[in-house]
């Protein structure tokens, strides 16, 4: 088993130990997560945050377990909290020995003299169950344990302020039946072999520090709905399962099952390391320890969407806490997440499931919270869909698939040359696609605030056209694949190859970010010239290819990303933070973006062909999976010095685009040197 650890150097400082965040996942879109330390600092973290319409409809029913034991005749307090009033009390994080991931288990051990307690949090595959196990590892009687359950019942992206609801809270076998209100979701606690007491009262002022920083309201209130007792001897344990099921962790009605929670965990984490390993074993043997553990953070993305027709539908979750499933970051994520993982059959399962999606040839951007229908409003989604579809065939050379797909990516294509939804349209006079109409955001470059639209970007964009590009030298090879003809799509190639030319800035040696924009060419220094290089085929000239690296390696490289605007620019903010406008006027205006550099380093690769200086500049993201989401990858970085992550703590293309370039990068053969170079490790 592999582990992070964590000790007191960092846990007995309050500040230092809160910013260490954890997260486990269920498979359908609900989670826990919460801090080192204990203390509550968003209004996402908790011990149970239900996916009532998965993969959505998340709902914060268990906040916390409230953790205190009895030595020597006294109570001592392992909880932290943070109250409005600026006390910090208790401080439990004072006792932490260390905290780790054990696995994707995250495990906390308190130790208070010769008395040692260990706590570990998981949840089961595809329920909305989580459970806390607390085990007296060493002490020299028994311990009694208590434990105040802390609850709510409310949509995961707000707050209970000032609560006042009365609970029904109902002794059950092994536990208690706590309904918020008339109709809510009941939230079954079980702790077989310990004492529940019922309780009912209001514990007011949590102060959420992070939501402070992000300029929202920052106070909230949870219910102590039951108060759970044990008395451990050294070497027992007990279980607090938190669940929406009466019967969670039973198997055909034995509570026995229940005991067998953690060891399900165990195995689901041997299939994900076994699937790599099987496809990858030369590259898993000697990976680095921060990719195995990538592997397994993989997975935490990926989420059931039953939709007609496909009860295996596949989808996957853009970011943790507060994102739901995004179609451009799933089709982004996909190849690493799941095909550099060993997983095609859940890739698969993917792109079937968003070919059902498709209207008007675009696929969603995303999917709302509470299941309404999907929004249609980004431009590049359904050209990823294409890269996708490409990066699966190469993986697998199913060809059955390719040809259920192909009419979808015909009827793509077409809405995409006739026009489709915001002036989304191929430009018969360049073949190059134009986007954008005022008031709206269709690149991934996506930030609005109110009417504000950060970084329209109308016109055509740089990345589009990449993948435009792309898209037609795809849909050549899937042509000749089928059988089918391909003289169509290869004449597209040539001319939006011809038309591509005009995107490079010969004053600023480097390329154009919209071209025939409202006030002509931006020549904006942004990283969505990269795509240009890094995708399979190119273009661009080896020259131009060079020089666009070099401008993108000088000016938006960080060790955590690449910034989104060029220092340089006086519209530029370096630092992703304050209220929602400050945050959002960043957001694309010089914010780092971690996906990004993975795509640097394999531009880098294609430009340069070396393998190690290409690979050493994704070592920093196995540093930084340690610096905010313990064991995964943020979403974003201050494009200023030190580059403090921020943002998600969890983001699924930071964490795909990581793995796919390691492992594209560490398996390729030179490469190519023409422009059309296909796949690292070679031509088509």
């Amino acid at each position: 088993m592999s582990e992070s650890a964590y000790g007191r150097d960092r846990l007995g400082d309050a500040a230092a130990a809160t910013k260490l965040e954890w997260l486990v996942t269920n498979g359908i879109g609900g989670f826990a997560s919460g801090t080192a330390s204990g203390a509550l600092t968003r209004r996402y973290h908790g011990l149970l945050v239900a996916s009532l319409k998965p993969p959505v409809g998340r709902t914060l029913l268990l906040a916390k377990l409230a953790e205190k034991i009895e030595l020597d005749g006294g109570w001592v307090a392992l909880d932290t909290n943070r109250w409005s009033s600026g006390a910090l009390s208790p401080q439990g994080h004072l006792h932490l020995e260390s905290f780790r991931l054990d696995e994707t288990v995250p495990v906390w051990t308190w130790a208070i003299g010769d008395t040692r307690l260990e706590k570990r949090v998981w949840m089961e595959h595809g329920e909305n169950t989580t459970y806390v196990e607390y085990r007296l590892v060493a002490a020299r009687a028994p311990v009694k344990l208590s434990l105040t359950a802390l609850v709510n019942h409310r949509d995961a992206h707000a707050l209970t302020a000032h609560g006042g609801w009365n609970a029904r809270v109902e002794p059950a076998a092994d536990g208690v039946r706590i309904e918020a209100h008339d109709g809510a979701t009941p939230l079954w606690l079980f702790a077989p072999g310990a004492e529940v007491r019922l309780m009912h009262d209001w514990y007011r002022g949590f102060a959420l520090a992070l939501e402070s920083e992000r300029g929202l309201d920052d106070a909230e209130d949870h219910l102590a709905a039951a108060e759970i007792v044990a008395t451990l001897a050294p070497g027992e344990a007990v279980t607090v399962t938190a669940s929406t099921r009466h019967n969670a962790g039973l198997e055909r009605g034995l509570p026995i099952a229940r005991a067998f929670a953690l060891q399900r965990r165990r195995a689901h984490e041997k299939s994900l390391l076994d699937a790599w390993k099987k496809a990858q074993p030369r590259l898993s043997r000697s990976a680095p320890e921060w990719v195995r553990r990538l592997v397994l953070a993989a997975d935490a993305f990926v989420v059931e969407r039953e939709i007609r027709g496909e009860p295996q539908g596949r989808s996957i979750i853009a970011g943790y806490p507060w994102f739901s499933d995004w179609g451009r970051d799933t089709m982004i994520a996909l190849p690493g997440l799941a095909l550099a993982t060993g997983r095609t059959e859940l890739a698969r399962a993917i792109l079937s499931t968003f070919s059902r999606f498709v209207d008007q040839g675009m696929l969603p951007n995303y999917f709302p919270d509470q299941g309404e229908s999907p929004t249609y409003n980004t431009a590049d989604a359904a050209l990823w869909y294409f890269q996708a579809v490409r990066a699966y065939y190469e993986a697998t050379g199913d060809r059955k698939f390719l040809a259920e797909v192909y009419p979808v990516l015909e009827e793509i294509g077409a809405w995409y040359e006739r026009g489709t939804r915001f002036g989304i349209v191929m430009d018969p006079d360049d073949s190059l696609i134009q986007a954008g109409e005022p008031g709206v955001q269709l690149t991934w470059m996506d930030a609005k605030v109110d009417d504000w639209v950060v970084t329209p970007r109308q016109g055509k964009p740089v990345e589009i056209n990449a993948l435009w590009y792309n898209a037609h030298t795809a849909m050549a090879m899937f042509a000749e694949k089928l059988g089918r003809p391909a003289e169509y799509y290869e004449d597209r190639v040539q001319r939006v190859g011809r038309s591509f030319a005009r995107f490079w800035n010969a004053e600023a040696g480097c390329l154009y970010d919209v071209l025939d924009g409202p006030e002509d060419h931006d020549p904006s220094i942004r990283p969505n010239q990269l795509f240009a290089v890094s995708l399979p085929d190119s273009p661009l000239p080896a020259d131009q290819r060079r020089a666009v690296l070099e401008t993108c390696g000088r000016l938006l490289v960080t060790s955590h990303g690449l910034r989104s605007l060029a220092p340089t620019d006086l519209r530029y903010r370096g630092t992703y933070a304050g209220d929602r406008r400050a945050r959002d006027g960043a957001y694309h205006q010089g914010t780092a973006w971690t996906w990004l550099l993975p795509h640097y380093a394999l531009a880098h690769f294609r430009v340069y062909g070396k393998r190690e200086r290409s690979l050493a500049f994704l070592e920093p993201l196995g540093q930084l999976i340690g610096a905010l989401g313990v064991g995964t990858l943020p979403e974003v970085a201050d494009g200023d010095p030190p580059f403090t992550p921020r943002g998600c703590i969890a983001q699924a293309w930071s964490v795909g685009e990581t793995l796919r370039a390691w492992h594209a990068i560490s398996a390729a053969k030179a490469p190519a040197t023409r422009a059309r170079a296909g796949e690292l490790g070679g031509a088509r």
